[in-house]
């Protein structure tokens, strides 16, 4: 793939990501429920990108992982905790607040990565570690009190679920490197939509995502969360590494948040203060700074 192509790729897939949570919101609205409706995209696009990866490889590329205990028992991990546990918190959170709101707290997750890293390497932490933390922090209080010192601008149940959303986050992208070592990340992926999917259709069944009676435009939107806001937003950032740095693939993925944010406010016309605004643009500097850093860091190689 030519870096044309890979930045068309990854523009989409940040986009489609961004636009998604929105459009969850706006399915939540007429009242799809939130639980069968993370089931049903986990289930449709975990089999849709296994599909994709078979008609690449074959078959035997994709059931091949199930042959190393270890790591099939380590794949249903990650799928629980990572896959499951980041699509729920994430709907969650659009669910009781807004897609804005989600996807901000959710990239609260590279700063969760660098804690985390520090307590377990005992290290002391650096100036950029102090900036990126304190950015955040900025960025957070800004936007879940839009300046107010007495009072949330969010539910309160909507911001517990964004930050266990990044949480989650963190989890699956330090659990994933596991995998990805050895197998294709199409197929860990695919899979682990598939167990999370399986898993959480025992509470929440599929068939109870109830789509009867609804304006053909709610249709539309269901698709558009599932095949684009899922399956190809995937798809797309994974193809875009074959030709990116993940300086210029971090960087091109900051536009999420700047979809989430201006379809939430545009087209949902959602209330957005002017403070909120300061502290969205916070976090987005903090993605910025952090990709720049990582690519620098690592001579430009693939993480």
């Amino acid at each position: 793939m030519n870096r044309g192509k890979g930045f068309i790729f990854i523009i989409l897939g940040a986009i489609f990501w961004g636009i998604g949570g929105t459009v969850a919101k706006k399915l939540f609205q007429y009242g799809i429920d939130m639980g069968s409706l993370v089931t049903v995209r986990l289930l449709i696009a975990g089999i849709l990108l296994l599909a994709v990866q078979c008609c690449k490889k074959g078959s035997r590329n994709i059931f091949e992982i199930w042959t190393d205990k270890k790591l099939s028992l380590q794949l249903i991990l990650f799928g629980l905790v990572g896959m499951l546990g980041v699509q729920y918190t994430y709907m969650a959170s659009i669910d009781r607040g807004n897609a804005a709101v989600a996807t901000l707290l959710q990239y609260l997750a590279p700063v969760m990565i660098i804690v985390f890293l520090l307590i377990r390497g005992k290290s002391a932490p650096t100036k950029k570690d102090i900036f990126t933390a304190a950015l955040s922090l900025i960025g957070c209080f800004f936007l879940l009190t839009n300046g107010s010192l007495t009072q949330l601008s969010v539910p309160y149940d909507a911001v517990v679920w964004g930050v266990l959303s990044g949480a989650a986050l963190a989890f699956y992208t330090l659990y994933a490197v596991r995998f990805l070592k050895k197998y294709d990340s199409l197929v860990i992926v695919g899979w682990a939509m598939i167990i999370g999917g399986v898993a959480i259709s025992i509470i929440h069944p599929p068939w109870d995502l109830m789509i009867t009676n609804l304006p053909i435009e709610a249709y539309l939107y269901l698709i558009f969360v599932i095949i684009f806001g899922t399956m190809l937003a995937f798809w797309f950032y994974i193809e875009s590494l074959n030709s990116l740095s993940p300086k210029e693939s971090s960087l091109m993925g900051s536009l999420e948040p700047v979809a989430a944010v201006l379809t939430t406010v545009f087209w949902l016309k959602d209330p957005f203060g002017g403070f909120q605004w300061i502290g969205t643009s916070c976090i987005i500097i903090m993605i910025i700074f952090l990709a720049v850093h990582r690519d620098a860091s690592s001579n430009n190689t693939d993480l």
